[in-house]
């Protein structure tokens, strides 16, 4: 694991998630459905919480939107944050409904008297605000100020609805500063590190479909969490937002920072590999996919070399002509067909884990 200490943030609690203060770092999507159209958007909710999201949240553009959350939020799991530009009836709405979190920027919901009654509203269910500051949505006399969205504008935006809050004595407070650029992204977060302690929401935002959203990602979120900076992560892609989590807990695992189930490590193939490392790849995801335990598997091409380079692995298999071995933290334990390899690797790892489940309960 990483062994980088992590920035010391506030802890606040969305539900029953911890969010900074030491806390591990949870992973979070966004419904990509019509908030309207409860039973899609519960379909969806449930797909994330399968896939491992501990904290999602939705959009709320309207009233029906905000009136649906309660019926939402009573057939999931997770808990829910709404996001809501600007209408502060809509987070009065949102928080009736019991929603956890809100995703709200008191600055911009009007007159004084809206903001005091949307942070008595949070405070009184005690329930955390997220300020969340986007480069491409700066206030106008902040962006006139530096000229174009610097890192400095980004913070300066943030501080302004902090202060905000602060001064209604409203400190249940998460952050986030994102940018389509990962450098800009990484400058801001390290800025508002070096300043402040109010949990941080970490991400690239706007960072397109694979392969270009996940290589974005994984630089800005990856080298922020190499340098403790991040108490929640979300992977933003035009994708499935269930791609979003399986993507959110690769970065963590290559992190150090967190790991959840299994870790497949596959060699890229040669000239030499004479079996379908591909085929066996997507055999063995499929067979391990409800594995929560952190291991790692290899799947090897080169009976050879696929102990020695993949000696750290918990399980493995390799293969050459027509036959394969079975190998655990590098030593051979089985020399089975082709054909056997990925059943006779599945088994061993149940078997496995079936026996540390065993000894733990002994």
């Amino acid at each position: 694991m990483n062994n980088s200490p992590r920035e010391k943030t506030r802890r606040i609690y969305i539900g029953n998630v911890p969010i900074g203060g030491g806390a591990p770092v949870s992973v979070q999507s966004m419904t990509k459905t019509d908030t309207r159209d409860i039973k899609r958007t519960v379909q969806q909710i449930k797909k994330l919480e399968k896939a491992g999201c501990e904290i999602v949240r939705v959009a709320v553009p309207d009233m029906k939107a905000a009136k649906s959350l309660g019926e939402i939020k009573k057939r999931v799991n997770i808990p829910i944050v709404a996001d809501i530009h600007f209408n502060y009836l809509l987070a009065l709405e949102a928080i009736r409904q019991g929603v956890d979190a809100l995703r709200i920027n008191p600055g911009n919901i009007g007159d004084s008297w809206k903001v005091k009654e949307v942070i008595k509203a949070a405070k009184d269910r005690k329930i955390p605000i997220r300020v969340g500051v986007n480069a491409g949505s700066l206030p106008k006399d902040i962006l006139k100020k530096y000229g174009h969205p610097t890192a400095e504008a980004m913070i300066e935006a943030a501080i302004r609805h902090i202060e905000i809050l602060e001064e209604n004595d409203f400190q249940n407070i998460k952050v986030s500063l994102k940018a389509s650029n990962v450098l800009k992204t990484v400058e801001a977060y390290r800025l508002f590190s070096s300043r402040y302690d109010y949990p941080l929401h970490v991400g690239i935002t706007e960072t397109g479909s694979s392969p270009e959203g996940i290589v974005k990602s994984a630089l800005g979120i990856g080298l922020l969490l190499l340098e403790g900076i991040g108490d929640t992560i979300r992977v933003s892609l035009t994708e499935p937002p269930e791609r979003e989590v399986e993507v959110a807990y690769e970065i963590l695992r290559a992190t150090g920072v967190r790991a959840v189930g299994p870790e497949i490590i596959s060699c890229p193939t040669c000239g030499r590999c004479e079996i379908n490392i591909k085929k066996m790849v997507k055999e063995v995801k499929k067979a391990l996919r409800d594995i929560k335990e952190p291991i790692s598997v290899a799947v090897m091409g080169c009976a050879v070399n696929g102990p020695g380079e993949a000696k750290e692995a918990d399980f493995g298999i390799a293969g050459g002509k027509e036959q394969g071995i079975v190998f655990v933290k590098g030593k051979i334990v089985k020399t089975v067909k082709e054909k056997e390899l990925v059943f006779c690797l599945i088994e061993e790892i149940k078997k496995t884990l079936q026996s540390r489940q065993h000894d733990a309960k002994s």
